[in-house]
Order: C-alpha cells, then sequence, then structure tokens
C-alpha cells in the first residue's frame, strides 16, 4: 500500500491518520468483509502484509504511528469488520490506534480523511459519494497547517485507545 509518493516510508518522525468515513469502499477489503459477515475466514494475510511490514518497520526505526478513528453506533458493517480484524493487525504491528465515539457527541473535526507526516505535511484522501477513493492531495507546509494539528490534537484528547474501547 503505497501513498503519496511513497510518504510512509520517507517520513522521519510521525505519520497521524484521521479516519472520518464509516465506510470504505474498498473492492479488496469489501470482499473481505462480506467473509466476516458470512461467518467465513477472512484470510487478508496477503492483503495487509506490506503495510503491517512497513508500520513494523516504521516503529523499529523509532518514528510514531498514530490513528484517530471516528466511530458512530450501531456501527457500519464495514466499522465491525475493521475492528474485529483489520484495526487488532495494526496494533499488533505497532501503530497506536485510537477511537472517536462520536454517536452522541459533535466535535470540531472536519468530515475529511488526511494524513500528517512530521507535522509539516499533510495528505488528504478525497473520497466519491459512494465511498470509494477519488485522488489523494499533498499539501507540502500548507498554509493553514495550525488547523491540521489543531484537529489532530482535538481527536487525540477526546480518543480512547482501541483496546480500552473495545473492553
Amino acid at each position: 500500500m503505497t501513498l503519496g509518493n511513497n510518504l510512509f516510508e520517507t517520513f522521519e518522525r510521525s505519520a497521524f491518520r484521521l479516519e472520518t468515513r464509516q465506510i470504505y469502499n474498498i473492492p479488496e477489503e469489501m470482499e473481505m468483509v462480506q467473509h466476516f459477515l458470512r461467518g467465513e475466514p477472512c484470510d487478508d494475510e496477503e492483503y495487509s502484509r506490506d503495510w503491517l511490514d512497513l508500520i513494523k518497520v516504521n516503529i523499529t526505526a523509532g518514528k510514531t504511528m498514530q490513528r484517530a478513528k471516528l466511530v458512530r453506533r450501531p456501527f457500519t458493517d464495514y466499522t465491525r469488520w475493521l475492528m474485529t480484524v483489520g484495526v487488532p493487525e495494526n496494533i499488533e504491528a505497532g501503530e497506536d490506534y485510537r477511537i472517536v465515539d462520536v454517536t452522541d457527541r459533535k466535535l470540531d473535526l472536519p468530515d475529511l480523511d488526511f494524513w500528517l507526516f512530521d507535522e509539516s505535511l499533510v495528505l488528504l484522501l478525497h473520497f466519491n459519494d459512494d465511498d470509494t477513493f477519488r485522488e489523494r492531495e499533498i499539501l507540502d507546509n500548507p498554509p493553514n497547517l495550525e488547523q491540521y494539528l489543531t484537529w489532530r490534537d482535538h481527536a487525540l484528547e477526546h480518543s480512547v485507545p482501541f483496546g480500552e474501547y473495545r473492553d
């Protein structure tokens, strides 16, 4: 999984993701979601291996990878699959995966997915109305960088570690 000119291989200190959507319509994942819903094994090892290896390499190098996932109850099938299969794998690889439950509260966070690298570069992820990925947009030293830093801090302030949320 390579996004944005290998940014996941070249960042120096930190990578943070704000993940706001309740469904990501990614064909490879949707097939795994269907297996999950039917109670069948979800063999996603080959699909996720490169991503999990990349997390491990970055964590071993002393970098941080952090994610704040906004969730709303009742969970979508996609979110249920993600929290059962995908998130535990990311955590095991070393990612700090946090949950922000926005079911009963309104937070000052955008309806926008992005990665923030080294507190200076933003990778915006744009999606279509059907939840399919449309394009990425790299903002190197954006003039509104403080807004992204504020959104990151606000999301983290209102989040709990995945394991604590799941329990």
